[in-house]
C-alpha cells in the first residue's frame, strides 16, 4: 500500500512539472506576440510625418519593454524546460523503477512465505497421517467386534417389564362354600390384597397390568435391578422422573394401558439417530406446541385448496353437461358423469382429511395461550367440524426430544370457530418477555424447536408451561425454543399477565 502510494505521489509531481512547463510556454508565446505589435506600431509612428518626435519617442520605449519582457519570458520557459525534462528523467528512470523494484521484492518475499506454508503444512499433515490411520484402525476392530445379539440382549435386559404371565386359574367348587379358596396364581389376588376383582370375566383377558397409577407402571417397566435414575445435569431429559415427559394423568382403563405399553416406544438415547431423517407422524406430534401447530395449519390450508380445485373442476363439468343437455349435438352429457362421480368423491376424502387435521390444530390451540392476533378465517368449504371427529383425534403424543406422553381419556367436547385463517403466522411480531429464568441444569436440544441451554446461564422466559411439561425461553432477538420446565428456575414478572 505504501509503495502504491509512493507511485501516485511521483506521478502528481511529474504532472505538476508538466503543468509549470505550460503555463511558462503560453506566457512567453504571449509576450513574444505583445513585443512585435509594439515594434510594429513604433515603425508606423515613425514613418507618419504629422505624428510629433514625443509621440514616436513613447512608441519606441513601449516596444523596447514589449521586447525585454518577451526576452524575459523566454529565459523562464528555458529554464522550466530544463527543469522538466531533468524531472521527467528522474521520474521514468530512477524513481518509478525503484518503486517497481519494491514492489516485485514485496512479492516475492510474499511467495517465499508461501512456500514455507506449504511445506510446513506437508510435514504436518505427514505426522497426523499415522495418527489417523491408528484411529481408523481402531474404528474398524470397534466395528467388527460389534455383537448384534448381545446388544440386543442388553436392550431387551434394560427395558423388559419384569411381569411374569399368571398361571393357571385353580378350580373353586361352590358345592362346599366353607372351603373355598383363593388361587394364589389367579389375577385377582395378583396384588396380595386377597381380593376378587368383580368384573373378571371374558371382556378381562387382555387387562395383565394391575390398577396402578401411570408412573408407577413405568417404574415396573425398568428393570428392578437398575439402580434410580441420576440427577438432570448428568442424565436425558427423560431420565427424569416426573419430568415433563411423564406428567401426571388421570386413571384410564387397564386396557388402554396394556395397549400403550405394547406401542409405545423408550426413548433410547443410542438410538435416537435412528430416528432422525425418517418420515415424522401425520399429526406432528414430534414438534413443540407452536411448530406443530405451524405445521398443520400449513396442512389444512393445503388442503382447502385442494378442495377448491376439485370443486371448481366440478362446476366446470356441470356447466358443459348443462350445455351437451342443451345441445346434444356438442356432445353426450353422460359422458361426463363418470368424472363428476369422481370429483365428488375426491371432494368428501379432502373434507375428511380437512376435518382430521383440524381436530389436531383445535387440541394444540387449546393448550396455547390465547393470542392477540386478527381472528383467522377457515375457508368457505365447509362448516364447523362434528365434535365426535375431534374426540377421536386424541391420541398418545411426544415431546419434542422424543420421550413419551399422553394425553388425557377424558378429552372434552371441542368446537372449531369458524373464524378467518391468515397465512401471517410466520411473519408474526416477536413475543413479549414475562419474566427471567436460570438454567439449573445443562440441556442439549437437538429436536426441532428445542434450544440448548449450558447450567447457570440466564434467559428469558416468553411463555410459562402450559401443562406439556416445556417453557418457552429466548437467548437473543432470533434465538428462541422450548426447554424442560424441570430444567430451568423461573422468575415470572409481577406486572406480567
Amino acid at each position: 500500500k505504501q509503495h502504491f502510494h509512493d507511485g501516485r505521489k511521483a506521478q502528481q509531481h511529474i504532472e505538476t512539472c508538466w503543468k509549470q512547463l505550460e503555463a511558462s510556454k503560453r506566457r512567453f508565446e504571449r509576450d513574444c506576440k505583445e513585443a512585435d505589435r509594439a515594434q510594429q506600431y513604433f515603425e508606423k509612428m515613425d514613418a507618419d510625418i504629422n505624428v510629433t518626435k514625443a509621440d514616436v519617442e513613447k512608441a519606441r520605449q513601449q516596444a523596447q519593454l514589449r521586447h525585454q519582457m518577451a526576452e524575459d519570458s523566454k529565459a523562464e520557459y528555458s529554464s522550466t524546460l530544463q527543469k522538466f525534462n531533468s524531472e521527467q528523467h528522474e521520474h521514468y528512470y530512477t524513481h518509478i523503477p525503484n518503486i517497481f523494484q519494491k514492489i516485485q521484492e514485496m512479492e516475492e518475499r510474499r511467495i517465499v512465505r508461501i512456500g514455507e506454508s506449504m511445506k510446513t503444512f506437508a510435514e504436518v499433515d505427514r505426522q497426523v497421517i499415522p495418527i489417523i490411520g491408528k484411529c481408523l484402525d481402531e474404528i474398524t476392530k470397534a466395528a467388527e467386534s460389534v455383537d448384534h445379539k448381545n446388544d440386543s440382549q442388553m436392550v431387551i435386559e434394560a427395558f423388559k417389564s419384569g411381569f411374569e404371565p399368571p398361571g393357571d386359574v385353580d378350580f373353586e367348587d361352590f358345592t362346599q362354600p366353607m372351603k373355598r379358596t383363593v388361587s394364589e396364581s389367579s389375577l385377582s389376588n395378583s396384588r396380595g390384597d386377597g381380593k376378587s376383582e368383580p368384573k373378571f370375566g371374558s371382556k378381562s383377558k387382555g387387562k395383565l397390568w394391575p390398577f396402578i397409577k401411570k408412573n408407577k407402571l413405568m417404574s415396573l417397566l425398568t428393570s428392578p435391578h437398575q439402580p434410580p435414575p441420576p440427577p438432570p445435569a448428568s442424565a436425558s431429559p427423560s431420565a427424569v422422573p416426573n419430568g415433563p415427559q411423564s406428567p401426571k394423568q388421570q386413571k384410564e382403563p387397564l386396557s388402554h394401558r396394556f395397549n400403550e405399553f405394547m406401542t409405545s416406544k423408550p426413548k433410547i438415547h443410542c438410538f435416537r439417530s435412528l430416528k432422525r431423517g425418517g418420515a415424522g407422524p401425520e399429526d406432528f406430534s414430534n414438534l413443540p406446541p407452536e411448530q406443530r401447530r405451524k405445521k398443520l395449519q400449513q396442512k389444512v390450508d393445503e388442503l382447502n385448496r385442494d378442495i377448491q380445485k376439485e370443486m371448481d373442476s366440478r362446476d366446470a363439468l356441470t356447466k358443459m353437461k348443462d350445455v351437451y343437455i342443451k345441445n346434444p349435438q356438442m356432445g353426450d352429457a353422460a359422458s361426463v358423469d363418470l368424472r363428476l362421480a369422481e370429483l365428488g368423491q375426491n371432494i368428501e376424502k379432502l373434507r375428511l382429511e380437512v376435518q382430521k387435521f383440524e381436530g389436531w390444530l383445535a387440541e394444540v390451540e387449546g393448550r396455547l395461550p390465547a393470542r392477540t392476533e386478527q381472528p383467522r378465517r377457515q375457508s368457505g368449504v365447509y362448516e364447523a367440524q362434528n365434535p365426535a371427529a375431534v374426540n377421536s383425534c386424541a391420541q398418545d403424543r411426544e415431546s419434542p426430544d422424543g420421550s413419551y406422553t399422553e394425553e388425557q381419556s377424558q378429552e372434552t367436547e371441542m368446537k372449531i370457530p369458524a373464524t378467518d385463517f391468515d397465512d401471517e403466522f410466520d411473519d408474526e411480531e416477536p413475543l413479549p418477555t414475562i419474566g427471567t429464568c436460570k438454567a439449573l441444569y445443562t440441556f442439549e436440544g437437538q429436536n426441532e424447536g428445542t434450544i440448548s441451554v449450558a447450567e447457570g446461564e440466564m434467559l428469558y422466559v416468553i411463555e410459562e408451561d402450559k401443562g406439556d411439561g416445556w417453557t418457552r425461553i429466548r437467548r437473543n432477538e432470533d434465538e428462541e425454543g422450548y426447554v424442560p420446565t424441570s430444567y430451568v428456575e423461573v422468575y415470572l414478572d409481577k406486572n406480567a399477565k
